[in-house]
């Protein structure tokens, strides 16, 4: 009988733990808001946070006006074809190196396992960005955040 009870303790102290957790993580995932689009740093971080919402139109804007830059529906396209897919993953953003008119931005891209008891891993990377009419914009960033053919140029048949 004592060690019905003593188990009884152990699962009500886990499933308040769990149930700790998730309300956490909930309340925690809601908290996010854009920053003022003023450095570097805050592109990155408006960007993978209206990446994450699906907001695709706002994270256009991000984008650099260079040499064959996705069209807005290649752009959406990628993430709703899950090309480009930030489901099971998140990104802190670090500090940024300004070099002049360019700025490398150090970012930590963790990604989950999907497994019940993996943690994961986490891969440091970076953001680049230019600055363009005044404005920081991306003009690459770390894989799942980023097409691998955006700002690629096209290629031309070979003519014999």
């Amino acid at each position: 009988m004592k060690q019905d009870r003593f188990l009884i303790g152990i699962l009500i102290v886990i499933a308040a733990l769990v149930g700790i957790s998730l309300l956490l993580f909930f309340i925690r995932k809601d908290n996010l808001t854009y920053l003022t689009d003023t450095s570097p740093e805050a592109v990155v971080h408006n960007y993978a946070l209206a990446v994450h919402r699906g907001d695709y139109q706002k994270a256009y804007t991000y984008l650099a006006d260079k040499e064959n830059k996705p069209t807005y529906e290649q752009f959406r396209q990628a993430f709703l074809t899950h090309q480009v897919n930030v489901s099971q993953n998140s990104l802190r953003v670090g500090r940024a190196d300004i070099n002049g008119d360019e700025a490398i931005v150090q970012v930590t891209v963790s990604y989950s396992s999907g497994a019940p008891f993996s943690t994961g891993w986490s891969s440091n990377e970076t953001a680049v960005l230019v600055r363009q009419n005044g404005r920081w914009l991306l003009s690459q960033m770390p894989y799942n955040y980023w097409g691998w053919d955006w700002y690629q140029p096209t290629s031309e048949p070979v003519k014999d």
